[in-house]
């Protein structure tokens, strides 16, 4: 079984501030999907309406083509996990509240979840209390990944992990996706390192869509050129430069947006100059980049997307399971 989303017109508002502005888009089943967007942009609060923890002040949203909010019908294959996750009391220990997840969880795969707990190196007998935000994360990673639900959204799921147990997370929640055609929702600022994993991606932006792409089509959308200096600056003479120009020596690179990689890598090719698809996380600072002053009554951004913030945003809690 696999879901898709529909959102129409959504809006979202906390006392005066503006978390969601009349959203719409459409996520197709059996894909992974990912969700970006500046601290403050939405994200948490999206992945909360679609998971049906909060009711949007205005539109909807369908899953599998129903409404979601309380419909257990539905929510029952629905699993946000993400930080502000609430997986049990400080005391409870992790093979309790992994019990727990699998009393919670129709689609619990028992097998699957001892296989990443190995993986991760979890001690299911260490209290809540006792885990690093990086050995938290990986939990909360076993919860949405052995969970088997058709629609799982991850909330920043690597925060705190080291690179390798990053790497790890993303070969294994690849490998499900592979196995079981399940949808899932990855909301992060590990921009490069997670848009591997994405087949298409949604950028929201002070609570509005701002682009919906595939990942491919999204990186052809600019390149980065690298060569003797003066060849860098005729090829990328009239064209955006995103970011600083980079430079050792002779040599530069420099991240041009607006100029196709497929339609420009000949060009580049006759001028002896190395051509590729443009970072990820290029393009996505250049189109989020703010243009004009933000509006009191709108949430207010963060410029940190490096990869170590996260979204400061009222969500829900219990966002683990559904009953």
């Amino acid at each position: 079984m696999t879901l898709g989303v529909e959102a129409t017109d959504l809006s979202m508002r906390y006392a005066r501030t503006t978390a969601l502005a009349g959203l719409g888009f459409t996520l197709a089943p059996g894909r992974i999907h990912g969700l970006l967007g500046r601290n403050g942009a939405g994200k948490t609060t999206l992945l909360s309406v679609i998971a049906g923890f909060l009711r949007p002040c205005g539109g909807q949203v369908l899953v599998g083509g129903r409404p979601v909010f309380e419909n257990s019908q539905v929510t029952r294959h629905v699993c946000l996990v993400g930080e502000s996750s609430f997986l049990g009391e400080p005391s409870d220990r992790v093979r309790e509240v992994l019990s727990t997840a699998r009393s919670l969880r129709r689609g619990w795969d028992a097998r699957y979840a001892t296989e990443l707990v190995e993986l991760f190196d979890l001690n299911t007998d260490a209290k809540m209390s006792e885990l690093s935000r990086g050995k938290r994360s990986a939990l909360i990673s076993v919860v949405g990944l052995a969970g088997g639900a058709a629609l799982t959204m991850f909330d920043e799921p690597s925060l705190g992990m080291d690179a390798p147990t990053r790497a790890a997370f993303g070969k294994a929640l690849l490998a499900e996706f592979h196995r079981s055609g399940r949808t899932f929702v990855i909301s992060t600022h590990l921009i490069e390192e997670a848009s591997p994993l994405f087949e298409e991606v949604l950028i929201i932006d002070r609570g509005r869509l701002l682009l919906q792409e595939k990942t491919a089509v999204l990186r052809n959308s600019g390149c980065r050129v690298t060569g003797p200096v003066q060849a860098v600056e005729s090829f990328a003479a009239g064209s955006r430069v995103l970011g600083t120009p980079q430079r050792l020596g002779n040599t530069s690179s420099v991240v041009l947006y607006g100029l196709s990689y497929e339609q420009e890598r000949d060009r580049a090719s006759h001028a002896g100059l190395e051509l590729e698809p443009a970072p990820l996380q290029e393009l996505f600072i250049h189109l989020t980049e703010p243009t004009e002053p933000t509006d009191s009554n709108e949430p207010t951004e963060s410029n940190d997307v490096s990869g170590t913030g996260h979204e400061q945003e009222p969500s829900a809690r219990g966002a683990s399971s559904h009953g």
